[in-house]
């Protein structure tokens, strides 16, 4: 960057938050970081390590006590009148990624949340980009293709996340007429591509976890089916297309999704990971109907580790195109990379951390 962005950021120290400011901190860029009070410990040991590691400067980085849901996002008078000065650059990451939230609770962090950041950014006397992270679940329960223009429908939703994150949608999408807006969409989010890091086991750690138990057996047959593809993308290219797109011009008022523009199948997911636990695919299959009617009993969440709520993701019939995505990241280098050539270093993560 040949000049020093402020960027106001909400939702560190999350992970995808955390990663970000990581990748930004040996850039010329300064931080107003909107922090929880209940998370403010551990958001200053984080980027005391952010800076130990980047050899950044400290006096770069600001620690902002507030919260999305409080008007003004419940920040002190001196720090909202430093805030609206200063910043360039507004980045909504905070959100609830809960598929059992509560639709209260939902509501008010997500929608209620996402519409006082959208006033707050029409202070910003230097606003130059405003960059709002959603999901490709805003689709909700419509099939075929989603096209990044496209948001608006009535198919319905599975949850309230899915509910919520589509309503907060609506809102910044009314905001492009009045500022530069960017909105990116992620699919289902995995750990680092190269170390395997992550923060959290969902999406798809449950199949990872389900193949742990028993390597050699489970992975005998295939629990995944041909039809349906689950869209993955690990964190680091999340975090490499934010990053590029963060003072890109020609992002302005576009909407992004950021997902494999080549995604697998369920099935060809399992084999994936048979192979890199056991060392090859599987030798049978199970119909599709029968996994999904087994998967909704009770009784399955103890065997297989995978809650009822996310077994409708994994035969979602959806394909997300990236058109819009490749057309902005192309010329800055940033391409998903293929499943294939991570999942080892996913494996390899879970298995040297049971637990996080």
């Amino acid at each position: 960057m040949s000049h020093t962005e402020t960027i106001f950021l909400t939702g560190f120290p999350g992970f995808i938050a955390g990663r970000f400011v990581e990748r930004l901190a040996k850039d010329n860029v300064d931080f107003l970081l909107l922090v929880q009070p209940a998370l403010t410990e551990r958001a200053k040991a984080d980027v005391r390590r952010i800076i130990r590691e980047a050899q950044a400067d400290e006096s770069r980085f600001r620690i902002l006590e507030g919260d999305i849901t409080r008007a003004n996002l419940g920040l002190s008078d001196e720090d909202l009148v430093r805030a609206q000065r200063e910043t360039t650059i507004l980045f909504h990451l905070a959100a609830v990624y809960d598929l059992a939230v509560a639709r209260e609770f939902a509501m008010r962090v997500n929608v209620e949340g996402t519409r006082n950041v959208n006033e707050f950014a029409k202070t910003l006397a230097n606003l130059r980009h405003y960059h709002y992270v959603s999901t490709c679940y805003v689709a909700g329960k419509r099939t075929g293709v989603i096209y990044e223009k496209e948001l608006r429908h009535e198919a319905g939703f599975r949850n309230y996340y899915e509910e919520t994150k589509y309503l907060a949608e609506l809102e910044v999408e009314n905001l492009k007429a009045q500022l530069p807006v960017t909105i990116h969409r992620p699919s289902v989010v995995c750990g680092d591509s190269q170390t395997g890091e992550t923060a959290k086991y969902d999406g798809i750690y449950y199949l990872i976890k389900y193949l742990m138990m028993q390597p050699d057996l489970l992975s005998l047959v295939n629990i995944g089916n041909h039809a349906v593809r689950l869209n993955i993308v690990p964190v680091d290219f999340v975090v490499e297309a934010m990053a590029a797109l963060l003072c890109d011009a020609r992002a302005a008022n576009a909407t992004v999704q950021l997902a494999d523009p080549s995604p697998l199948t369920t099935y060809q997911l399992f084999e994936e990971i048979a192979r890199s636990l056991a060392g090859r695919g599987s030798r049978l299959s199970v119909p599709p109907k029968l996994v999904r009617s087994t998967l909704g009993i009770p009784m399955s969440e103890v065997i297989t580790g995978m809650p009822r709520v996310a077994v409708p993701y994994f035969f979602i019939e959806q394909a997300y195109d990236t058109t819009q995505a490749q057309k902005l990241l192309e010329p800055h280098g940033v391409r998903c990379p293929a499943f294939s050539s991570y999942v080892d270093a996913l494996t390899k993560y879970a298995g040297q951390h049971p637990k996080l």
